[in-house]
C-alpha cells in the first residue's frame, strides 16, 4: 500500500508540474497577449470540442499518435515542416483535417522566418521539448491574434506535436512542443497539429532543461537552426 501511494503520489506530482509549469507546464503558454501564464500544457481546462472532426478525420484517428519513419515523398510538401536541428532535419506531418487554423499559422510563421534560431526554452527529459518563444523564457509570442482551439481525438504520443498555451483554452500562438513519450493526460487539453515522421532521434538528442520545469540549462539551450515548409524547398 505504502509503494501504491508513493507512485500514485508521483503520478500527481508530474501532473500538477505541467499545470503550473508551462501553464502547459507552466511556461508552455504564450503570454504575448491576454494570456498571463507561459506556455501552459496545463491540465485545468477540460475543453474538448470534436465537432469539426469530418468522419474521414476520424478514420485518421486509428493510425495517429506515433512517431514513425516515413518517405518523404509520401507526404504532401506543402503540409510538412523541416525543422533543423543540430544533429539533422526532423520532418514534421502537420494535420490540416484535425487543427486548420493551427497548422495555417505555423506555415505562415515559419515562411515569416520567425522560428529560426528560437530556443528550446523548456526541455524536460521523458516528456517533451517546448520552443516557438522569440524572448526564449516562455512568456512571449508572435504579434498575431492568439487562436481558438482546435481540441481533437488525436492522441498525444510520442512525437505528437501539440500547441502551446495558458490555462485559456484559446490562447495558443507561436509556441509548440514535441512529446519524447506519450502524454495520455494531454489528450483533449490541447491542439493536436503534427506528428514526426522521420528525426525523432534528433528531437531525442535536444539538451534536456534541469528542475521540475525544464528550463534550467548548462550552457545555452539548443534552438531550431531553421524551420520551412517542404513545399518552399
Amino acid at each position: 500500500m505504502r509503494y501504491l501511494l508513493t507512485i500514485l503520489a508521483a503520478v500527481a506530482l508530474s501532473a500538477l508540474v505541467l499545470v503550473s509549469g508551462c501553464g502547459l507546464i507552466s511556461g508552455m503558454g504564450d503570454d504575448s497577449s491576454t494570456s498571463d501564464s507561459a506556455a501552459d500544457v496545463s491540465t485545468d481546462a477540460s475543453f474538448e470540442d470534436t465537432s469539426f472532426l469530418s468522419n474521414d478525420n476520424n478514420a485518421f484517428l486509428s493510425g495517429a499518435g506515433k512517431a514513425t519513419t516515413t518517405e518523404d515523398s509520401d507526404l504532401d510538401p506543402e503540409n510538412t515542416l523541416e525543422i533543423q536541428l543540430k544533429d539533422g532535419t526532423v520532418v514534421i506531418e502537420l494535420l490540416p483535417d484535425v487543427a486548420p487554423l493551427h497548422v495555417a499559422r505555423l506555415k505562415e510563421l515559419a515562411r515569416q522566418g520567425f522560428y529560426d534560431g528560437i530556443k528550446f526554452h523548456r526541455v524536460i527529459d521523458g516528456f517533451m521539448a517546448q520552443t516557438g518563444d522569440p524572448q526564449g523564457n516562455g512568456t512571449g509570442g508572435s504579434s498575431l491574434p492568439d487562436l481558438p482551439a482546435e481540441f481533437s481525438n488525436v492522441p498525444f504520443e510520442r512525437g505528437t506535436v501539440g500547441m502551446a498555451r495558458s490555462q485559456n483554452p484559446n490562447s495558443a500562438n507561436s509556441q509548440f512542443f514535441i512529446m519524447f513519450a506519450e502524454g495520455s493526460f494531454l489528450n483533449g487539453q490541447y491542439t493536436v497539429f503534427g506528428q514526426v515522421r522521420s528525426g525523432m532521434e534528433f528531437v531525442d538528442n535536444i539538451k534536456k532543461g534541469a528542475g521540475q520545469n525544464g528550463t534550467s540549462f548548462s550552457g545555452e539551450p539548443d534552438t531550431m537552426i531553421s524551420v520551412k515548409v517542404a513545399a518552399d524547398g
